[in-house]
């Protein structure tokens, strides 16, 4: 059965009179690409390559073959594949045929997987036979008796998904599928929040919600069919599937997709393929930035680079000019719930471009508020909430949950931001991340930047320690560059005095961490922090660095 959604009437009437709903679904894309240039590569992977003839003709076996085991409209099809041209195939042959697709992040294991199954009540299942050493089918075989509703399991790698290639597909006439082409403002895509506050929640987006996500980008990016793409992080994420899965696509060029991130490789498949693109979190920008014979390599053909997921510190940005004068770094601001909402604009002053987390897209719009929900004037930091028409459609069997986030239009994202007098964005934190020292609110995200710019510093959360007190007290979890000198609460300090830092800012913790926690689009899990440094004898054996 369907999932039901907060989708109404007037909304729909709303965004597609404005015509940011363009009643389109990412298969006739994919046809209109395989009729203007059957023989361009549409994507490339670790494993093989394909044409967009040849995607086509995949895509539609595998429509095919899905309905042959019983998938229709509505039933969610899930996959935890690695970024394989097969998870495209999967992808689109469930799109095609009214389907909802249901990505799964390939690092989860038995807990998160196990969840997520259960709430979107798969019909079928696609995993690898392995991937980075993990057997797949054995965690599936352990949570299976957990999913009545799950009534197939293929493995790409095994004889299952070599016997549905070949017995499976084939079945129905091409026009079958055509008359299967589902209501654009149906659901497509039911993708897990990546988890840096705590449970999942099931983000639905419909085809015209997707469409319309990617559509403003060739305009401000200067994206054309010779494009050529790349995509690292993983396509089970919400910057994987706009930006990876679907973007060029919807342009009708080559994506280059990589499925373990290697700076090294990346190097490497930029010089091969004349990769002109990519997105990823920024510590993707950072090892590129680290590749030590990056000279070596020709990356004249990369000129955009855009960071998505968190804020890019000053340090690197400098230093990608210097070493990648022809690179252009663009931050931006979004989340699964409202895709990407802003990104910077190239030819931006530097104050906006590396100040800023951008601008918003073409009927995206985003206001600050203060607790009794008043909108604060430019400069005002508050509540960011934002409007338009790439706003998810409902957590999935959490709708009161959704609607909760809601003040009429406006959707609560749950961070804290400025908006300046020219409409750009400034991200402060997420509401849940911000310190009261005292009463006095703390601005992390300042802190972060500073930091950043320490030569030691490679990565850096600052998070709130409870102090009985001030109530909060605020603690640098840092890990250092290879080979530094070990950091200690004075040296933070001095450092933060040095550059003109408020007393008051300045954290009065300092924790030494081989990694920070991070999800798998990159995401800091700040939460996670918070709960180890709650419990002292925990986190005195699992924050800190061996031998410090």
């Amino acid at each position: 059965m369907p999932f039901a959604t907060i989708l109404d009437a007037e909304t729909i009437h709303a965004h597609t009179r404005a015509g940011y709903w363009v009643n389109r679904t990412i298969t006739d894309h994919l046809d209109e690409a395989a009729a203007a240039t059957p023989d361009k590569t549409a994507f490339v992977d670790a494993r093989r390559s394909v044409t967009y003839s040849a995607l086509k003709h995949e895509v539609d076996r595998c429509a095919q073959g899905l309905l042959a085991l019983g998938v229709r409209p509505g039933d969610v099809v899930s996959f935890q594949l690695p970024n394989w041209i097969e998870w495209i195939v999967v992808h689109y042959a469930a799109s095609r045929i009214g389907a909802i697709s249901n990505p799964l992040i390939p690092i989860y294991r038995d807990r998160e997987i196990g969840f997520m199954v259960a709430l979107a009540r798969s019909k079928v299942l696609v995993v690898p036979r392995e991937f980075r050493g993990f057997d797949h089918p054995a965690m599936i075989e352990r949570l299976r008796p957990q999913w009545p509703d799950l009534a197939h399991v293929l493995v790409v790698g095994e004889p299952s998904w070599d016997e549905f290639a070949a017995t499976a597909w084939e079945q129905r006439h091409p026009a079958d599928l055509a008359a299967l082409r589902p209501d654009p403002n149906e659901v497509t895509l039911l993708i897990f929040t990546s988890g840096t506050t705590g449970e999942p929640k099931g983000v639905m987006h419909t085809h015209n919600t997707a469409i319309a996500a990617n559509n403003p980008l060739p305009a401000r990016l200067g994206i054309t069919p010779d494009t050529v793409f790349h995509m690292a992080s993983t396509l089970a994420h919400l910057t994987g599937f706009l930006y990876g899965a679907r973007l060029p696509v919807q342009n009708g060029a080559t994506c280059v997709l990589q499925d373990v991130w290697d700076a090294q490789r990346f190097a490497e498949l930029v010089a091969e393929h004349a990769i002109t693109y990519t997105s990823a979190a920024t510590p993707f920008l950072h090892d590129l930035l680290t590749v030590p014979d990056l000279g070596a390599h020709d990356l004249s053909s990369l000129t955009r680079f855009c960071c998505m997921g968190a804020p890019i510190p000053r340090a690197i940005v400098r230093e990608a000019r210097e070493k990648l004068p022809g690179l252009v770094v663009l931050g931006g601001w979004g989340q699964s719930e409202d895709a990407l909402v802003t990104l910077g604009i190239p030819g931006d002053p530097d104050e906006k471009l590396i100040d800023t987390d951008g601008y918003p897209w073409p009927g995206m719009r985003i206001r600050v508020v203060d607790a009794e929900g008043h909108e604060l004037p430019p400069g005002g930091e508050g509540r960011l909430q934002v409007a338009g028409p790439f706003l998810f459609v409902g957590y999935a069997e959490r709708l009161e949950m959704a609607r909760a986030g809601f003040t009429g239009e406006w959707f609560d994202t749950g961070d804290l931001a400025t908006v300046d007098a020219d409409g750009y964005l400034r991200i402060a934190g997420r509401t849940k991340d911000v310190i009261i020292r005292g009463g006095e609110n703390i601005p992390v995200a300042y802190v972060e930047n500073v930091l950043y710019e320490h030569p030691d510093v490679e990565a850096v959360a600052v998070v709130a320690v409870p102090d009985p007190r001030l109530q909060e007290r605020a603690c640098a979890c840092l890990v250092l560059t290879p080979g530094a000198a070990e950091l200690g609460l004075a040296d933070v300090r001095a450092f933060l005095a040095g550059k003109g830092v408020a007393k008051q800012y300045w954290p009065e913790r300092v924790e030494l961490l081989a990694e920070l926690p991070r999800t798998a689009s990159g995401k800091i899990q700040k939460f996670q922090l918070r709960d180890r440094l709650r419990r002292p004898a925990e986190a005195a054996s699992s924050l800190r660095v061996p031998g410090r």
